[in-house]
């Protein structure tokens, strides 16, 4: 179903029942179980197969997420000026080709660690145009009043591949090997881009707007989300959390197989614990809102949850790395609810011209910080080695929710719907 106005409206019975929301999110189930092969894959490509040491690995990962500094702000611009589905099946597609050089030049016998960096960079780049798009998109596809069911389910989707995925993973680089388990995920890309096709909604092509300049069309986005004293609040807390966390995650995918000794298989199975979290937050997002106020959940969830990611590194092998990762799920249940909330509240507050600017400052800004946190992992890692790495991440997440604990969410029950004023097309 369409309103007048071209966008999508939900069917009765719920955002599932909607035809485009469900290829939508059979597309994303698809694309995030492929993540997580990959997210474990080229990692462990780089440890067992190319032997890389400590800062060779937290430079790995910072390649995957320096695209959000290098193009994040124009991404928010270009995706704006463009259809949102055509955005969404050219960065799978994109990304599809890019991870079977992979698995290629394993097989040639040519493969280096410096390839790896630039297929981690470019990932990242398709990366930030789909997470652009879709997030700009869903508003369209489901309505603002559907926005925290919609993501809800989607983060459904992410922490149900986080619960399977690592696990799947691990079996099939045991398998397989590393190389051969990142060619199924170029396929689960492809696959993606294929239901993405099939949906019925046809968002019309943007019009050009007289005068627009790309430098202007930046600063205008960047002018929203900094000059709203909540968005603002919130940036600061995500990036904060997001550099401790990209530290934590460099360093931990280390840890656990040099220090404790455990193989894939395992590996794959702490990660999985995430899951179990986060798949339990995006349960219970909607209740938690209700019961605390939209505002107080935003900064509990991640203020309770964040000390228990210090169980990891705490752990000596054996049952208490079981105890670090059941840690790791209730940090990763703090998050989701987070994310959930705060991410419906942006989409929320944002008229549709400016969805794909705010959605891009955002992530420049918020995601901006994970290659610097997994470079900083890597750096302490090398210096002081992962163990001491992960503790002085894990502190740092713990203090992550001060900016919005802060503001004026600490007691915001309902948080704000209508369109600030500088949103006006004259602003600027």
């Amino acid at each position: 179903m369409t309103t007048e106005d071209g966008d999508a409206a939900v069917a009765p019975g719920g955002v599932l029942r909607d035809h485009d929301f469900r290829f939508l999110f059979y597309a994303t189930s698809l694309s995030q179980l492929g993540q997580q092969v990959s997210g474990l894959a080229l990692p462990l490509v780089a440890v067992v197969t190319l032997t890389a040491s400590e800062f060779e690995v937290g430079l790995l990962s910072a390649m995957g997420t320096v695209a959000f500094l290098l193009i994040g702000l124009p991404a928010g611009v270009w995706v704006d000026r463009l259809r949102y589905r055509q955005v969404l099946v050219s960065s799978d597609l994109i990304r599809a080709a890019v991870l079977l050089t992979v698995p290629l030049a394993w097989w040639l016998g040519v493969l280096t660690v410096w390839q790896l960096y630039v297929v981690a960079l470019l990932i990242g780049v398709f990366s930030v145009f789909f997470d652009v798009a879709y997030q700009s998109y869903l508003p369209r596809l489901i309505g603002r009043d559907h926005l925290v069911e919609g993501n809800a389910k989607l983060e459904t989707v992410h922490s149900v591949a986080q619960l399977g995925g690592p696990v799947a993973a691990g079996q099939l680089i045991a398998w397989l090997t590393a190389p051969i388990a990142l060619a199924l995920d170029a396929i689960a890309m492809g696959l993606s881009a294929l239901f993405i096709g099939r949906m019925r909604h046809r968002q019309p092509k943007p019009e050009p707007v007289p005068g627009s300049q790309l430098g202007r069309d930046i600063a205008e986005g960047l002018r929203f989300v900094l000059g709203n004293p909540l968005l603002r609040a919130i940036a600061g807390a995500t990036a904060l959390f997001n550099l401790a966390f990209a530290a934590y995650m460099a360093m931990l995918v280390f840890f656990l197989p040099r220090e404790l000794g455990l193989g894939a298989h395992q590996i794959g199975m702490v990660f999985s614990v995430l899951g179990i979290g986060g798949l339990a937050g995006a349960l219970a997002t909607r209740r938690l809102t209700l019961w605390l106020g939209e505002g107080p959940a935003i900064w509990l969830s991640m203020a309770v949850t964040a000390p228990f990611a210090l169980l990891l590194p705490a752990a000596g092998g054996g049952w208490s790395v079981w105890l670090g990762a059941a840690g790791l799920a209730v940090a990763s249940f703090g998050t989701v609810v987070y994310n959930v909330t705060q991410v419906s509240f942006r989409q929320s507050l944002t008229p549709d011209r400016l969805l794909g600017r705010m959605n891009a400052t955002m992530r420049f800004l918020v995601w901006g910080t994970q290659p610097v946190g997994a470079l900083l992992g890597g750096v302490l890692g090398q210096l002081y080695g992962a163990e001491a790495a992960l503790w002085i991440a894990a502190a740092a997440a713990c203090v992550a929710f001060l900016p919005v604990a802060l503001s004026p969410l600490r007691r915001m029950r309902k948080l704000p719907d209508e369109q600030p004023a500088s949103a006006n097309p004259s602003a600027g």
